[in-house]
């Protein structure tokens, strides 16, 4: 079966060619991104699944007055099981891209899909249309070939991944039923280049701001004046030393420790001669899921008492984003059967890692839903001249139909 799989998908490249042409032409920026959201390129691919023989399929559409439909839609589209008591299988991928960036970095138009030498180039075409194709063709396989798999099968075209989720992942989660504890979730939309590593846990991410109130004077005289900035830099230390007290270590991340890194430093004076009596700073922390960011924040809070009291200064203190997850168990269903697909596809042995970044796979770890990132890929995710393998995306519908088929 194997082999009639890759058959069948090498047979595809030119559809999965032109599908990705019709996607990536479509801008589907969202509105903090200077876009109108996913409704047009959620179109699209609605009328393309529709012509490819799909037939269960709906739009839940989140309200969203910033853009000229008035909404940011996510489809679903089922193919049933023999089972009704079986898990449900989901394969989730995000229409909605990032900008461009500097347009003199692209070596073609960002906007038309360009092949070359094996590589799709332009804006989404990994990220994450590559894994959007890669389950839609295993899906397309299952029903030109008249085969039911054993356990439902739900793919999930989700809006709103780059910019948070609120319109996306995390609305379906409060506002409809659609997961259950027991199901499955995949998501091909992070992974390595030999698409064996499968990703089951994420670090904390904790965005701190701080804005450090002091008094302006002049650069000749300090003593008139309390300097926010001396203040800010000895706090932005302070909060970094924070990785001696959070201080475990877990092989499953790189690196395998908690991070406080200062990052994001907001402008302050306009000489050289003017002691600033304003800092705002942010702080990236990226924090191992044994801890908790509300006892890091407690620690952090016990280092800004002490700042403020050093220098005299006002120090407010607020978390721009925060995220924390539970981590999929490596033992999990979920894990052995995207493991054994890979074997039983490729003859790959995989391993379990956790990353420091975030995926919409947090917003289902929260509700108790067991799911994995993979995909195959070389990670060319938000860069200039991004590119997909065109045989990275066959070979990861290969692995998805042999998991949808069993």
């Amino acid at each position: 079966m194997v082999e009639k799989i890759k058959d069948y998908m090498k047979s595809k490249q030119a559809e999965m060619v032109e599908l990705q042409k019709a996607l990536t032409c479509v801008k589907a920026l969202a509105p903090e991104n200077g876009g109108d959201g996913e409704s047009e390129k959620a179109a699209v691919l609605m009328d393309w699944l529709k012509a490819k023989g799909f037939k269960n399929l709906e739009v839940f559409n989140a309200p969203d007055s910033r853009v000229s439909s008035g909404v940011r839609p996510s489809i679903v589209a089922t193919i049933p099981g023999s089972d009704a008591s079986a898990p449900v299988i989901w394969v989730m991928a995000h229409m909605d891209v990032v900008p461009t960036g500097e347009l003199s970095m692209w070596d073609t138009n960002p906007w038309e899909c360009v092949e070359k030498d094996g590589r799709l180039y332009g804006r989404g075409v990994e990220d994450n249309q590559q894994g959007l194709l890669s389950m839609t063709f295993a899906a397309m396989y299952l029903l030109e070939n008249n085969i039911t798999p054993k356990n439902t099968v739900k793919l999930l075209f989700v809006a709103d991944e780059e910019c948070g989720s609120v319109y996306g992942c995390q609305w379906l989660v409060e506002n409809t039923d659609l997961f259950k504890k027991t199901d499955m979730v995949l998501i091909p939309d992070g992974g390595d280049p030999d698409g064996v590593t499968i990703e089951i846990a994420e670090k904390n991410l904790m965005w701190m701001k701080l804005h450090v109130k002091g008094k302006q004077t002049h650069g000749s005289r300090p003593d008139t004046g309390i300097n926010a900035c001396l203040a800010a830099n000895d706090l932005a230390l302070r909060l970094h030393g924070l990785e001696k007290i959070f201080n475990k270590k877990d092989p499953l991340f790189e690196p395998d420790y908690s991070t406080f890194q200062p990052t994001m430093h907001l402008k302050n004076v306009d000489g050289i001669n003017i002691i600033p009596g304003d800092e705002v700073f942010f702080m990236d922390c990226r924090i191992l899921p044994c801890y908790s960011i509300a006892e890091v924040q407690t620690e952090a809070e016990k280092i800004i008492s002490g700042i403020e009291k050093d220098y005299g200064v006002k120090v407010e203190f607020s978390l721009a984003q925060k995220s924390e997850s539970p981590a999929t168990s490596k033992d999990s269903p979920v894990v052995k059967l995207l493991s054994d697909a890979i074997e039983k596809a490729h003859g790959q042995k995989t391993s379990c890692i956790g990353i420091g970044g975030g995926t919409v796979g947090a917003e289902l770890r929260r509700e108790g839903i067991d799911c994995v990132v993979w995909s195959t890929l070389n990670d060319m995710a938000h860069q200039p001249n991004e590119y997909c393998i065109i045989d990275n995306m066959i070979k990861d519908a290969v692995t998805l139909s042999v998991l949808f088929a069993g």
